[in-house]
């Protein structure tokens, strides 16, 4: 399923989501692209959360009862869980995060408002990042993609927007279908797949590929900060007229 556009008009200008998208953009533009592929790898190798220098060594310090295993968070980790938010691995990559962002964020930051917006996003994009660390400890495969940020924009969305449409394209073979999905259903199917493709991908050896886990803590991340903060913070209805026209 492929998100072509929700049914929700902004009420202010997404300053934030705008920024977001453009900063990573041109990321990939200025600095991604001109690099060889070895000097990529050691872009990503150092910008990217690689679970087996961030996790093990804070689970071994906390086994231990010693606080020295926090410090190698802050230390070591606290850099890459940011950064790993600005990099992606190709055009597929940043095109389809981007669009998805493009897509939910504005509606979400039109909600939360932009100062909150921004950290709420930065937040659920640390949280996915540790989650992917501490699923896989002992993996070396650097982590990165905005993904893990966007999963708690959709629960957020999700929360907001519950019966909001969004238009979906189904590719049947050669017939494109087009149909108006309820968000709550769509995002929900979303967050399933990625849950039990992770549950799936358990144990299993890889080079790489998708961090599912990361978009299942920033998903979760994303519904408890709307749940325990947010969700009634500003005085607006949760459904909006226009959320029923069709595109």
């Amino acid at each position: 399923m492929i998100p072509i556009k929700d049914t929700i008009h902004s009420r202010s200008f997404p300053l934030v989501n705008w920024l977001l998208i453009i900063t990573n953009a041109l990321v990939f533009l200025l600095i991604e692209l001109p690099l060889s592929n070895t000097q990529l790898e050691q872009l990503i190798v150092t910008y990217g959360v690689t679970p087996s220098q961030c996790a093990a060594p804070i689970l071994r310090g906390l086994s231990a009862a010693s606080i020295p295993g926090l410090g190698v968070l802050f230390n070591g980790c606290a850099i890459p869980l940011v950064t790993s938010m600005f990099l992606h691995g190709g055009w597929l990559h940043i095109i389809g995060n981007m669009w998805v962002l493009f897509i939910f964020g504005d509606n979400v930051e039109d909600r939360l408002g932009s100062f909150r917006y921004l950290i709420f996003y930065l937040v659920c994009g640390v949280v996915s990042g540790l989650t992917q660390a501490f699923i896989a400890p002992a993996s070396q495969v650097p982590a990165i993609g905005a993904s893990g940020a966007i999963a708690g924009v959709l629960a957020a969305y999700m929360i907001f927007y519950p019966r909001a449409r969004v238009v979906t394209f189904v590719p049947l073979i050669i017939i494109p279908w087009f149909i108006n999905i309820p968000s709550l259903v769509f995002i929900a199917i979303w967050f399933l797949l990625q849950f039990f493709s992770g549950v799936a991908a358990l144990g299993v050896a890889t080079s790489g590929g998708v961090a599912y886990w990361a978009h299942v803590g920033g998903f979760i991340c994303g519904l408890l900060l709307v749940l325990l903060f947010f969700n009634r913070s500003r005085n607006q209805p949760t459904t909006y007229p226009d959320e029923y026209h069709p595109w």
